[in-house]
């Protein structure tokens, strides 16, 4: 239950960077998502060409405009006003935007939490030279998206060596600390093996490091935001088949779970 006497400014200011001309369904999804997941406010940097699809699904998120019409090329100025930032979904490799994401990563202020996923950890991959980061961040990667990184390595060992929460995606999604502490999730089902889902995992992060952050760590946040989106995958199963779950449907059920880890 929220204090009454509170206002959106309260609650956290989101900036997520995602989407390019032509890949705007992930930035939409994740967008929604952080709303849904307790943030006051969403911004997204997009470039020229993708702000009305933006502002046609999701009415309520702002807009940070790239000087590019199609791709990421420059970080929004300002990072010291946002609570937390999400990057990655739709970006691309292209050369320009790899730069871009470093000047992110150089820009970030140190106290603000910072998540990398899908094009961003691809571009990671290709610059290993960019790691460790500094506290704060988490990276969210797949079976490949993990091998691309760290090969064989050992996630306990990746996250301490390189200063990151990773959360590794599976069947049973792992967290790792880079204190050495983990986390095992429960929750979720096959139904969530589908285009977008990792997007929506992405946005329920961001929203929750800026609505919770006051209370929690972000390992904290990061196991409770992967048993979130695993519940949210079981709401949906027990109204429609695991074949027809899409992504937009954990949307959705957000509306039915509390995302506030006092609550919890």
């Amino acid at each position: 239950m929220r204090n009454q006497d509170t206002t959106k400014h309260d609650y956290g200011h989101a900036m997520l960077i995602a989407g390019a001309y032509g890949r705007m369904g992930c930035a939409i999804l994740a967008a929604r998502a952080a709303m849904r997941s307790g943030c006051g406010l969403v911004s997204t940097h997009l470039p020229s060409l993708c702000i009305d699809p933006m502002q046609a699904a999701f009415p309520e998120a702002m807009v940070d405009i790239d000087p590019d019409d199609k791709l990421f090329t420059t970080p929004p100025p300002h990072l010291e006003h946002y609570t937390a930032i999400a990057a990655g979904p739709g970006l691309g490799t292209a050369e320009i935007t790899q730069q871009a994401l470093r000047q992110l990563l150089e820009q970030r202020p140190a106290a603000t939490p910072l998540v990398l996923d899908a094009d961003a950890l691809n571009i990671l991959a290709i610059h290993k030279e960019w790691l460790p980061l500094a506290a704060g961040a988490v990276i969210t990667p797949h079976a490949m998206e993990y091998a691309r990184l760290f090969g064989d390595n050992e996630p306990r060992e990746m996250a301490a060596r390189h200063n990151i929460t990773i959360i590794r995606k599976a069947h049973r999604t792992m967290v790792y600390a880079p204190d050495g502490s983990s986390f095992e999730n429960n929750t979720g089902n096959a139904g969530m093996a589908t285009a977008g889902s990792g997007d929506v995992l992405t946005g329920i992060l961001l929203g929750m490091l800026c609505s919770n952050h006051i209370h929690a760590s972000t390992f904290n946040i990061a196991c409770h935001a992967v048993e979130i989106h695993g519940k949210l995958g079981d709401i949906a199963i027990e109204k429609q088949s695991e074949s027809s779950l899409i992504a937009s449907d954990l949307i959705d059920n957000l509306r039915h779970i509390s995302t506030d880890i006092t609550a919890h």
